[in-house]
C-alpha cells in the first residue's frame, strides 16, 4: 500500500526539481521573488505528467532498459508526482521509496499510486532527500532526475547515488547540460552561471570518475524541450486567467512570460537535458 511519512520542515538553501529556465533561481534559494517556490511549480506543473523534458514515449522506452527483477527496491529523490516509481510498479512489480519537498506535487504521487496500483509497496515521504536517504548500498535503483542541487551537482548526486546502491546496481539520473557555449544574455536571464553544467560527455566523464559505468543515454528532443517549458507558461496563464485576485499571480505572469522568452530565443538552442543510467560495479564499496 502506499504510504506517507511528513517532514514540515524544508532544508535551508534547497530549490525545487526541474531543468528549465527557473532553476538557476531555484538552485540558490527557497522562493522565486516573494512567491513560494513550491506553488509557483506546483501551478506551472500541473499539466506535466513528469517534472523534466521526457515524454511518456521516452520514460516508457527508458524502463523498458531498466533490468529489474520483481520486488526490487527503488529510491527516488525529488520524485515529484510519483509517475516513474508508479509505471514501475505496474510493469515491473517493483517497490519503492520516494522523497520530494514539495507539497503540492506528493498529493499527486499518493494519489496516482492508490488509484492505479493500491497494493503496490510504494512510500512517499515529504522532505529533504539528503535528510531521508535510503541505507548504504541497499537499493537495486537509485533515482535523482533534475535535483541535483539536493548534494551539491552532478558529482555530488553521482556519489550519493552509487553510495545507495547495491554493488552491481542502478543509477538513473537526470541533468541538464550545455549544446553549445550559453550567451551572456541567456546566463542573465536565467540565473544560470556557465560553469553550472558540463556537456552531455562531460556529464558521463563525470561519472566514470565517481566509479560508475555508463550503460545509457537518453537526450531530450527538441520537442520534449518544447512540451515541458510552453505547458509551464499555459498553466500560469490558465492559472491567472481563474484566480485573478490571487496575490501572486503578477509575479507568476512575468517569470513565466520571461522563461518562454528566454527559452525561445536562447534555451532551445542552447541547454540540453539528458537522463544517463549507470551501473555501480559489483567489485566496489560504499
Amino acid at each position: 500500500m502506499a504510504t506517507a511519512t511528513a517532514d514540515a520542515t524544508p532544508a535551508a538553501g534547497r530549490g525545487p526539481p526541474g531543468p528549465g529556465l527557473t532553476l538557476g533561481a531555484t538552485r540558490r534559494g527557497r522562493t522565486i521573488g516573494a512567491m513560494d517556490t513550491w506553488k509557483y511549480f506546483g501551478i506551472t506543473h500541473a499539466d506535466h505528467l513528469v517534472c523534466n523534458p521526457t515524454s511518456p514515449e521516452r520514460l516508457d522506452e527508458l524502463i523498458g532498459l531498466l533490468d529489474l527483477p520483481p520486488g526490487a527496491h527503488v529510491w527516488e529523490a525529488a520524485c515529484g508526482k510519483g509517475e516513474l516509481l508508479v509505471r514501475l510498479a505496474e510493469r515491473l512489480g517493483i517497490r519503492g521509496t520516494g522523497v520530494d519537498l514539495s507539497p503540492y506535487e506528493l498529493p499527486v504521487a499518493r494519489s496516482r499510486a492508490a488509484a492505479r496500483i493500491p497494493a503496490a509497496e510504494l512510500t512517499f515521504i515529504e522532505g529533504d532527500a539528503a535528510a531521508h536517504p535510503p541505507e548504504p548500498a541497499s537499493v537495486d535503483l537509485a533515482v535523482c532526475l533534475g535535483a541535483s542541487w539536493i548534494w551539491g551537482g552532478h558529482r555530488g548526486t553521482l556519489a550519493a547515488l552509487r553510495g545507495f546502491a547495491r554493488p552491481g546496481g542502478l543509477v538513473l539520473v537526470g541533468e541538464p547540460y550545455w549544446k553549445r557555449q550559453p550567451d551572456p544574455a541567456y546566463l542573465a536571464a536565467a540565473e544560470l552561471a556557465a560553469a553550472d553544467f558540463s556537456t552531455l560527455h562531460g556529464n558521463v566523464k563525470i561519472a566514470a570518475e565517481e566509479g560508475l559505468t555508463l550503460l545509457y543515454a537518453l537526450p531530450s528532443r527538441d520537442e520534449d524541450w518544447d512540451r515541458y517549458e510552453l505547458l509551464q507558461l499555459r498553466a500560469a496563464e490558465r492559472f491567472a486567467l481563474a484566480h485573478p485576485d490571487d496575490p501572486d499571480v503578477g509575479e507568476l505572469l512575468a517569470r513565466a512570460r520571461r522563461g518562454t522568452d528566454a527559452y525561445l530565443r536562447w534555451g532551445r538552442d542552447t541547454l540540453g537535458w539528458s537522463i544517463y543510467l549507470f551501473r555501480r560495479p559489483p567489485d566496489t564499496t560504499p
